[in-house]
């Protein structure tokens, strides 16, 4: 067994003239842990600072050009509305951890992130104003003033804050993470390979090569061999004194890694056991409690409790909005349906919507009602397809009434688009994860439709990209994403491709 006790880094330092000096650039800092908490606590006072200081000087800005004078506390009520606002910035980013240092360290879009919250608190802001009609104690142009200069202030506090953050956790900082790597001479090499250390925010500050035993030994010298190697990896690690020991042992090397375990629970030092191959492939891999019984979470629900209910409000809230602002046209449709062809307005029909409930979807019916009750989807020149039909589905505006569905708790505005159940049904066994669009609320639109990928899908492949797209969808959502699908689906060409 051999040890690379001190890196390269280390060499060029000074070397030290006393046991106080040695302890002194080995040992981590006692305020490590507070110096990280306090980067947090003050990205997130950043935050509450930016918000409350551009609501203040909007409010300036607005009452020294309309008034000539400053405005008094009492009677303005900005401050009010950017503090309900900043409340739930810092809710939905402590939920989402956006403000510990892990997070701010990663390679995440941040600035993104930091749109979809801004957007998302003030939809909840807005509800809450229409719920307890408050909305009139607020001066609309000041409001506006403060949505619009937010977001980029915002923006920049958090671009300033991560740049802060990053400069201050390097390598040569005492906050950063000093871990000690144990395995066999193949994984701690994969180890390097695989991963730059400085980038995942660590400092490797030892390593402890295990010995591979050979297979044909006795077991008692293969148990003796690997005694004697822990011994010293467990002496080297009291020395160094890491924060944290990674054992890269291969799972499965389970008995070995059960001696390691032994071992090096002795040490007063985090214990991590390196993840397979494998599970590589879930980037957020984590142990997971339920009840009394432990393991390792290997996927979570598509959204959070946070992430739901920032959804749901901004649902609810442009759906409101949307049908007293259609009102008129659903009118104008409904007539020209029934002077078009014989038959109801609506067309209702079922379809699967979150886990594979069942629901009945509203749409303006496009067909003529022949009686036929084996489903067939629309195809090109379908000649069930009334002229007033036609014009609704190349408009998309056939889907409106599914408003009605988000509402009623059964539709999202965006999301995966809801399949016929014959069609849920077929491409189930035929479509790898085609049942993990079911993981979330089917939408009135999604990220499939606004790509063009709608309409008649003749060939296995066809349902294979709009799945890709959906499940695209699915791991990468935001609300800025939702906002953004919704804007595509009224402005993008692309939207309206293959619409019949």
């Amino acid at each position: 067994m051999f040890h690379d006790r001190i890196p390269d880094v280390f060499e060029k330092l000074p070397v030290p003239r006393s046991r106080r000096e040695v302890w002194a650039a080995l040992l981590p800092r006692r305020r490590r842990a507070a110096f990280r908490a306090g980067l947090s606590a003050a990205t997130a006072l950043a935050d509450l600072v930016g918000i409350l200081g551009i609501a203040a000087l909007v409010d300036v800005a607005y009452y020294l050009s309309l008034h000539g004078g400053l405005p008094a506390v009492s009677t303005s009520g900005s401050f009010e509305l950017a503090a309900l606002v900043a409340l739930f910035v810092l809710l939905t980013n402590l939920v989402r951890e956006d403000y510990s240092v892990e997070t701010l360290l990663t390679d995440r879009p941040h600035l993104t992130r930091v749109a979809a919250v801004w957007v998302g608190a003030w939809a909840i802001a807005l509800v809450i104003g229409f719920a307890t009609k408050t909305t009139q104690d607020y001066s609309r142009l000041v409001s506006l003033g403060i949505f619009v200069t937010g977001l980029p202030g915002l923006i920049l506090v958090r671009a300033a804050m991560l740049g802060v953050v990053r400069r201050a956790v390097t390598p040569a900082s005492a906050s950063i993470n000093r871990v000690h790597l144990v395995g066999y001479e193949e994984d701690i090499t994969r180890f390097y390979a695989n991963n730059d250390a400085e980038a995942l925010g660590l400092r490797v500050i030892g390593t402890s090569y295990l010995r591979r035993i050979d297979p044909l030994g006795d077991d008692t010298s293969r148990r003796a061999q690997l005694s004697e190697d822990l011994d010293l990896a467990v002496s080297v690690v009291r020395f160094l004194r890491p924060d944290d020991v990674f054992v890269l042992v291969p799972w499965s090397e389970a008995s070995d890694i059960e001696r390691c375990i032994d071992a090096f629970l002795r040490v007063p030092a985090a214990l991590h056991l390196r993840p397979g191959s494998v599970m590589d492939r879930f980037p957020d891999l984590k142990l997971a409690r339920v009840g009394r019984l432990s393991g390792i979470n290997i996927g979570r629900r598509p959204l959070s409790i946070g992430e739901l209910f920032l959804k749901r409000c901004l649902d609810v809230s442009l759906a409101l909005v949307a049908l007293v602002l259609l009102a008129p046209l659903f009118l104008v449709v409904a007539v020209l349906i029934r002077l078009d062809s014989p038959g109801p307005v609506f067309f209702r029909q079922k379809r699967y919507g979150f886990n594979q409930q069942p629901f009945g979807v509203f749409k303006f019916r496009s067909m003529r009602t022949d009686g036929d009750t084996v489903f067939r989807q629309a195809t090109r020149n379908d000649n069930r397809i009334t002229p007033i039909g036609a014009l609704l589905r190349r408009s998309n505006i056939d889907e409106l009434p599914q408003l009605l569905n988000v509402l009623r708790g059964e539709m999202s505005l965006v999301g995966p688009r809801p399949h016929a159940l014959a069609h849920d049904r077929s491409f189930e066994n035929r479509i790898a994860l085609y049942a993990r669009r079911h993981n979330v609320m089917p939408g009135i639109t999604g990220w499939a439709q606004v790509n063009g990928l709608r309409g008649e899908t003749l060939t296995d492949l066809d349902m294979e990209r709009r799945v890709q797209h959906d499940l695209h969808y699915i791991d990468n959502w935001s609300v800025w994403l939702d906002i953004r699908i919704m804007v595509m689906t009224v402005f993008s060409p692309r939207a309206y491709r293959n619409a019949r």
